[in-house]
């Protein structure tokens, strides 16, 4: 359990983290939540969307946001798993080699675009997010901690686009989108930088110290019995659906625990409600799942399916 004291300096703290990214990005709550309890969970996203909409400006303000090391890859056909990763460099001098070290190695990862890229690029990043190391010619190499992905793509029917593969969209926490603002915010937009851009002026708030610590503490938010089974059975209802062939796995449950208890954290309690599973269900699990081809082609949403099953379960007192 988490002392009144505690509780309040970290509720502090992630109001001034969660002002300081509303200046840079406007009008998206939901989204700028999602992204913080993805940090508190030490989680990475996966933010989907068309271009220009803020997918990349939002997640290079949560990089500034935090006095963290920051590694940008833009991910194009030609990368290669060497390019993210680092390789081993040949010294003509002393005939050794030695190896150098890729953008990966950071604590704040932006991951632009990355469904343009193959998917034996893509795939480089699995034991990095999974794990939290790099395995390159036999050597193991830890990465720092906390190591956060931000990884943009643009929608899969779009020219020049790899899907990612299941295993990859496993490692991700949290998938959301943006979408177009609506019009008296896209006014704002274009008066807030029409004399410079207001990412430039954002200035970190919290340390790698601090983050570690909040992380620590989510992990002590109680969770009763009841609320975990009710997050079993959740997960359970995908995998016996008629509207999806691929149901959550049990990566997955784990995911909708953590993430739970981070959304009960971000609200200032020290316990989960099923009202926090059910928050976060929806983009913790629709891009774990797959669609059969009757309710593909029928218009059906991942999102409204894992809506419809959150509904028709029981929720426990």
């Amino acid at each position: 359990m988490l002392a009144e004291g505690t509780a309040a300096q970290a509720s502090d703290s992630l109001s001034i983290l969660r002002q300081n990214l509303a200046t840079v990005i406007r009008g998206r709550p939901e989204s700028l939540d999602l992204l913080m309890i993805a940090l508190l969970a030490n989680g990475s996203v996966l933010m989907e969307d068309v271009p220009g909409v803020g997918k990349t400006t939002l997640a290079k303000a949560m990089a500034r946001s935090l006095a963290a090391d920051f590694g940008r890859i833009q991910f194009t056909p030609d990368l290669l798993p060497s390019d993210i990763l680092g390789a081993s460099v040949y010294n003509p001098k002393d005939g050794t080699f030695a190896f150098r070290k890729g953008p990966i190695f950071c604590s704040v990862l932006l991951a632009d675009e990355i469904n343009r890229a193959s998917p034996r690029t893509q795939s480089s990043l699995l034991e990095a997010m999974s794990e939290g190391q790099a395995t390159i010619d036999g050597v193991r190499y830890p990465l720092p901690t906390p190591f956060l992905v931000l990884a943009t793509q643009n929608p899969v029917d779009f020219q020049g686009t790899y899907p990612l593969p299941e295993a990859q969209l496993d490692r991700f926490l949290i998938q959301m989108s943006l979408g177009y603002p609506d019009r008296d915010m896209e006014v704002e937009i274009l008066f807030d930088q029409a004399v410079d851009v207001p990412i430039d002026h954002l200035r970190p708030v919290l340390t790698l110290e601090q983050v570690r610590d909040l992380q620590h503490k989510v992990r002590e938010v109680k969770v009763e019995r009841t609320v975990a089974e009710y997050v079993v059975d959740v997960v359970r209802q995908t995998r016996q659906h008629p509207h999806l062939k691929l149901g959550v796995s049990p990566r997955g449950t784990l995911m909708l625990f953590r993430a739970a208890q981070a959304a009960a954290f971000l609200a200032g309690r020290d316990y989960v409600t099923p009202d926090d599973v059910q928050r976060v269900a929806s983009p913790v699990l629709a891009h774990r799942t797959m669609l059969t081809s009757k309710a593909k082609f029928g218009s059906m949403s991942k999102s409204h399916v894992i809506q419809e099953i959150v509904a028709g379960i029981t929720v426990p007192v």
